[in-house]
């Protein structure tokens, strides 16, 4: 029997700074296209484990095109040590991706004061 796969998409923040998940930060999912516009699809909060309590999309919802993830990392940094008066090198932090086919979608954010990076994860 064929495992059915799942269709979805998540994500989880981890900040390498400190070796710890990031919680409290906004994320904002927004489907583009190509006549240059977007919208909107929805906004989430990561909870104390860096994660976002359900999928941001799920089956019926998931489209084959493009997305943009935006990660608001400013306040998180400026909650967790840096100077409040310091210019942050990174405010928010945008993933753009493609969803070619219907299956699992994972995009972590791995954080740092000074860098980021991402991946497609499982």
């Amino acid at each position: 029997m064929k495992k059915e796969t799942k269709i979805s998409l998540t994500t989880h923040v981890l900040d390498v700074s400190c070796g710890k998940p990031a919680a409290n930060i906004l994320i904002e999912l927004w489907q583009l296209y190509s006549t240059n516009t977007r919208t909107l699809i929805g906004t989430f909060t990561t909870n104390e484990n860096g994660r976002v309590d359900k999928p941001l999309l799920e089956t019926e919802n998931m489209k084959i095109g493009t997305y943009e993830l935006v990660f608001h990392v400013g306040n998180y940094f400026k909650n967790n040590g840096r100077n409040q008066e310091e210019l942050l090198f990174l405010g928010t932090v945008p993933i753009r991706f493609g969803v070619a086919a219907k299956g699992h979608y994972h995009v972590p954010l791995l954080i740092a004061p000074g860098g980021y990076s991402t991946y497609r994860g499982s």
